[in-house]
């Protein structure tokens, strides 16, 4: 069996660490071998945050290499852009609604691209797809579980895998008083791709 390769990007405070754990676990759950290595850079301080996530029959590295990554989750826009290297021809990225602008683009010096312009850039290397992740969290109840939003859209790209097995695993990692609106933000989010 092929490995699959997860890439999940976003900035500090985002939930990016969070969304790859529940991954992790969920792929321990479904019978695979998982490894997971996370780059946390300047988190504390809004800073680029990112999670390599493998699981396969037997994974020997938990680092994906440019040009592997089979699906890419950014929870932040432009920090999709700075990962495109990453991506295998044909991958999937799933580019949440949350826009940070570094501090080049609130000084005035850059621009914030637009979506044409982050399509643009991931659409060579495959399928891009473009998740209201911010309204549909806050429909959920809370805008801060636009990461379980965003792993609602990548469980439709896994079929095989039971919604019910997710929905135990963020029910377990996330704290008690808000699993109803992360169980909540997941099924919203596999509604909406």
């Amino acid at each position: 069996m092929k490995s699959t390769n997860f890439l999940l990007v976003g900035v500090g405070g985002q939930g990016t660490l969070l969304a790859s754990g529940v991954l992790s676990a969920v792929g321990v759950r479904a019978g695979f071998d998982v490894k997971k290595a996370e780059v946390h850079g300047m988190a504390q301080r809004g800073g680029s945050v990112s999670s390599h996530i493998r699981w396969g029959e037997k994974i020997y590295s938990p680092l994906i290499g440019k040009g592997e990554a089979d699906f890419m989750i950014a929870l932040e826009k432009l920090e999709a852009l700075r990962y495109v290297d990453m991506l295998r021809a044909g991958a999937v990225s799933l580019i949440g609604d949350m826009r940070v602008p570094p501090l080049t683009v609130s000084s005035g010096g850059n621009a914030y691209p637009g979506d044409d312009e982050i399509r643009r850039g991931l659409s060579a290397v495959g399928d891009v797809r473009f998740v209201q992740s911010l309204r549909l969290a806050e429909e959920a109840g809370n805008v801060r579980a636009h990461n379980m939003v965003m792993l609602g859209a990548l469980s439709t790209f896994m079929p095989e895998i039971a919604p019910e097995l997710w929905l135990s695993v963020i029910e377990e990692l996330v704290p008690a008083r808000s699993i109803d609106v992360n169980r909540q933000a997941f099924q919203l989010g596999s509604q909406s791709c």
